[in-house]
């Protein structure tokens, strides 16, 4: 691509998309496009970017908030080199649950599609889509921690973290929550363009430019959707209730009147995860509600999520959340 042309992003959309996966990471990218041009005139290093929104068959598409996107041209339209291919995402929603979309015209334009871009990613459960059209296998990726149990079952070649707002594995990126979109965008203008750009455009939109991908969702997922009777489910609603409790794998195995090694067994198959892993994550999900909602001290948060010392609640904000319990508080009380 020459140094003067801009980048061609192409977002994919179809019936029922999230509005924000679309609009979201099109307005990061024509920010960034009008920041740079008022900032660098002329400057080829700084093209900036045209953005075009595509459906199966062109025209408009109603999304899940009510509001009609119209596309700039059909799938079958987009020809030529793609820099950036990213697929938005939709959730039905099914009694307690969600349920992923999953339009099979895209993942079967994508699979041929997707491996001719420079660069492909998706926005929230879009990583479903890309998953189905086997373009994440034997990578890591991540989507909305409410579907990515749904995503590490249906997929098991694919290495899904449900805690990043934003993996990147090699030229394919997936994010998590449909805001995510932004950060995730904002990162590729970086990679793109530099940081000083990124940060001029995070200041034009009001955006915490400090997000980084390895930064957590902050809605600590705690595994699947409950399913009525099974055991392991009901020791998760048992364990919400006594965090300040003995929640060792021995302790919540002696409990179920299991040997340890089975009860791991049971409960990584039902989580995807490990009894230590949920335990730390519920505790810290009661400590991130504690910041938000009252005035206690450090140590009483500690002590009331079960995480015991101060010492404790830093290190596990640190390395859940990439921050301190006290800037998370500043942040989101």
């Amino acid at each position: 691509m020459p140094a003067s042309a801009p980048h061609r992003v192409v977002i994919v959309a179809f019936p029922g998309v999230e509005l924000l996966d679309v609009t979201g990471p099109a307005e990061v990218f024509s920010v960034a496009t009008r920041v740079a041009g008022t900032s660098h005139a002329g400057h080829p290093d700084h093209p900036g970017y045209v953005v075009r929104i595509a459906t199966a068959h062109g025209g408009p598409v109603t999304t899940s908030s009510g509001i009609r996107l119209l596309a700039d041209l059909s799938l079958d339209e987009v020809r030529g080199r793609v820099d950036t291919l990213l697929v938005a995402g939709a959730v039905d929603l099914v009694g307690d649950g969600v349920e992923p979309v999953i339009d099979s015209e895209v993942t079967d334009w994508l699979r041929e599609a997707a491996p001719t871009a420079r660069r492909t990613g998706s926005i929230c459960a879009g990583a479903h889509l890309l998953a189905a059209a086997g373009l994440l296998d034997g990578l890591s990726a991540t989507t909305h921690w409410l579907t990515a149990a749904r995503l590490a079952a249906d997929h098991p070649r694919v290495a899904v973290d449900p805690d990043p707002i934003f993996i990147r594995s090699g030229s394919v990126w997936t994010c998590a929550g449909v805001t995510s979109g932004l950060d995730m965008a904002l990162a590729m203008v970086a990679e793109d363009h530099g940081q000083a750009l990124a940060l001029a455009t995070a200041r034009m939109m009001v955006m915490y430019v400090k997000r980084s991908g390895g930064q957590s969702q902050f809605s600590v997922p705690l595994s699947a959707p409950a399913t009525s009777g099974d055991r392991i489910d009901d020791l998760r609603v048992w364990i919400a209730g006594h965090l300040t409790e003995d929640l060792t794998a021995e302790a919540l195995a002696a409990r179920l009147h299991l040997s340890v090694r089975h009860f791991s067994r049971l409960f990584r198959q039902r989580t995807h995860g490990t009894p230590a892993a949920y335990v730390e994550s519920a505790r810290l999900e009661a400590a991130r509600r504690l910041l938000e909602e009252s005035d206690g001290s450090l140590p009483d948060i500690a002590a009331a999520s079960g995480l015991g010392s101060v010492e404790t609640l830093h290190r596990s904000f640190q390395r859940r959340l990439g921050t301190t319990p006290a800037e998370y508080r500043r942040r989101f009380r």
